[in-house]
């Protein structure tokens, strides 16, 4: 993890309609289509002095990749949203445009905030309506939602089932279970009373509105409500008579505040892009045979495993599949040219799957008892090293593993073992600094 610095790129991925019907949800909202755009406004014009760093925390990196452009990515993959705007302070346009270009956000848009929260999303808003903006060219959508920055980990459901309540009954929002008691304190600083804890819930992020009623709240706002307040909610229940309707949220909703979270964050992200990995196999036996048992062992992990054998002229059909599939991990399993891997390497690079997550790569040497000595060939360490700097810099990770193939099978099951606890964890740990290593196993 570290701050902003060079950042790649990422196209859209495909996610599923709003326009469709869903199961009924626990709290009794259903997941209903409904006519009208849909879009999002994300304050981000926070300084992170909770964080002690003099990078506010929406741009600082995760996986190489600043933390904003993970929230926004979780909109723009979802079909029946149409925009994201981003509203960030002035000095952070520059760096905000730079994200949006690098990162190909096509959906979104940025423009420049107030001194506080509720100003900036008053501007979000504004966005829309307010002829000053007319140059974006922006529907004006009859349900936006309003989400954190710093909120990474939205999934599509809460999202539909949040903006279909909206959508019914002008305003909804995510609530979660307090995790600690709310106490309050007299004045010497002796505990007064305390809140039984049942009764209450954590206001949290997403929440949506119907368009009209969240803007003619914020039309309505007093200076005080603009400099103290926070909550969206109350204003539309104080300015438009509008009750949310509150929709139990997943535990995935928390938000980067503290330094530690943003390690908390990293390693979730890391959890995520470990759960798939795609195992190809050249077509002899002793590899047919790792791949196969490989899959068996990494699939006790709780890991969702492809095989796919081929001959490596062939290769280039199973990249489509496995870019369809998001899978960010690939073994391949056979001892071929590096020319082929190159090719390999080429084809991955050229499908858009590493503009925006790291993909890990990993060779799998094949050592048999009557071949020469994988480690008597000089050239192969060396040029597994420079395979590996060429494709570390198109974002692709690449390790090597060699595994001593023998009829032993006590011998070749601890062999299996070992690669499946060395490749689970250069999965999971994604660590640049052993790239084009060559690890016996």
């Amino acid at each position: 993890m570290e701050l902003i610095g060079d950042l790649p790129a990422r196209p859209l991925d495909p996610a599923a309609c709003f326009n469709q019907h869903g199961d009924p949800s626990d709290d009794g909202v259903s997941a209903r289509s409904f006519r009208g755009p849909v879009a999002v406004v994300l304050p981000a014009g926070g300084c992170g002095e909770r964080m002690g760093l003099s990078t506010p925390k929406q741009f600082c990196k995760l996986l190489d990749r600043p933390l904003i452009s993970y929230t926004i990515h979780a909109f723009e993959r979802i079909k029946w949203i149409e925009a994201v705007i981003v509203v960030v302070a002035e000095q952070h346009v520059e760096l905000m445009k730079s994200i949006i270009q690098k990162y190909n956000h096509e959906k979104t848009q940025w423009c420049v905030g107030g001194l506080t929260r509720h100003r900036s999303i008053f501007n979000g808003l504004s966005v829309f309506v307010d002829d000053k903006f007319m140059e974006c060219h922006l529907t004006k959508p009859k349900v936006v939602i309003i989400h954190d920055a710093v909120r990474p980990f939205v999934n599509e459901d809460i999202l539909l089932k949040i903006a279909t309540a909206a959508n019914d009954h002008g305003a909804a929002g995510a609530i979660r279970p307090l995790v600690s008691t709310v106490i309050a304190t007299n004045s010497e600083h002796f505990l007064d009373h305390s809140l039984e804890r049942s009764k209450y819930r954590a206001s949290e992020m997403p929440q949506a509105f119907l368009f009209d009623t969240i803007y003619k709240a914020y039309q309505k706002c007093t200076e005080y409500d603009f400099e103290y307040g926070t909550e969206c909610l109350h204003l539309v229940l104080s300015y438009c008579n509008t009750q949310a309707k509150l929709i139990e949220g997943p535990p995935t909703l928390w938000k980067v505040t503290y330094k530690q979270d943003l390690f908390a964050a990293e390693s979730l992200i890391k959890e995520t892009l470990s759960q798939n990995v795609c195992v190809i196999t050249d077509v002899d036996q002793e590899a047919l045979q790792l791949g196969h048992c490989l899959k068996k062992m990494l699939m006790t992990q709780h890991m969702d495993v492809e095989v796919i054998s081929a001959e490596y002229g062939k290769k280039k059909l199973c990249i489509p599949h496995v870019s369809s599939q998001e899978s960010y991990n690939i073994i391949i399993i056979g001892n071929t040219e590096l020319q082929e891997k190159q090719e390999v390497i080429d084809v991955i690079a050229n499908s858009s799957m590493t503009l925006l997550y790291p993909m890990v790569l990993i060779l799998v040497y094949i050592s048999l008892p009557e071949s020469t000595p994988f480690s008597k060939k000089l050239d192969e360490p060396s040029a597994i090293r420079r395979l590996a700097k060429e494709a570390k810099h198109r974002n692709i990770l690449v390790y090597g593993l060699l595994v001593n193939y023998t009829k032993d099978s006590e011998e070749l099951n601890e062999s299996l073992e070992n690669m499946c606890f060395i490749s689970k964890s250069l999965m999971k740990d994604r660590n640049s600094a052993l790239t084009g290593q060559l690890l016996v196993v």
